[in-house]
């Protein structure tokens, strides 16, 4: 029983999203720019350099 309100919320919450897209298109597609810079620096935030080597260059053995 359970299960059928979750897929009855998720069938509700869809339907709503394409009335919103549907009718509010030319506005998502204005602010799309916007949240692709606003997504740069929360990826950066949240996802952080990656996996940057850490040098140490006291026990670099080059020469002169």
């Amino acid at each position: 029983m359970n299960r059928n309100w979750k897929l009855l919320g998720l069938s509700a919450a869809l339907v709503m999203a394409f009335v919103i897209l549907r009718e509010h298109w030319g506005h998502v597609l204005g602010a799309l720019p916007y949240l692709l810079l606003l997504a740069c620096p929360l990826l950066h935030l949240f996802h952080g350099h990656g996996e940057h080597a850490q040098h140490d260059h006291s026990t670099d053995d080059r020469k002169p």
